[in-house]
């Protein structure tokens, strides 16, 4: 099918005039037409897509002071405080052991960049990413949230996907 020219061998649509403008209103008569996309917030909640990054979660049992998260985080926006607990022998004649207590762990989120450095580096699995993402404030001093409300949110986060090649518990061998 060859394209339609005019006696001075340009195609026909260069020729006529407002051919452009022709496409382009209807284009959006055809948009016009269609159910917008656009999710009315504050009324209907936008469901995240699984395994979505939202807020970080804190599993304080988890943690162990390391405070491996806070040195890689490139926004220096984890602040960590413990001490140290000294423990019993587990058995008699056994020596005393020192663990790690967890004081302060607070996340800045208004200086946060949500790389997901801290979650990926922590070597004990504390740090989760929850798929909550309300957490706004009237101010920027309110976004510093500390170990109850991180903690909080571990409720929230979804179970891991399972692996490849893995059976399911209770499965058939």
């Amino acid at each position: 099918m060859s394209i339609p020219r005019s006696s001075s061998g340009k195609r026909l649509r260069s020729v006529v005039p407002g051919w452009g403008l022709f496409k382009g209103m209807w284009l959006t008569f055809r948009t016009f037409l269609r159910k917008p996309v656009t999710v009315m917030y504050p009324v209907e909640k936008e469901i995240p897509p699984e395994r979505a990054r939202g807020v970080i979660a804190l599993d304080v049992e988890a943690c162990t002071v390391c405070m491996l998260c806070a040195r890689e985080c490139p926004d220096w926006c984890i602040y960590i405080e413990g001490h140290k607990v000294q423990q019993p022998p587990a058995e008699p004649g056994g020596r005393a052991r020192t663990r790690s207590v967890l004081d302060r762990f607070d996340i800045d989120f208004a200086l946060c960049m949500f790389c997901g450095i801290c979650v990926e580096v922590c070597p004990f699995d504390a740090l989760f990413w929850s798929p909550e993402y309300e957490y706004s404030a009237e101010s920027l001093a309110d976004l510093l949230h500390g170990k109850e409300r991180l903690t909080q949110w571990l409720a929230t986060v979804p179970e891991p996907p399972a692996l490849e090649g893995s059976e399911p518990e209770g499965g058939e061998p």
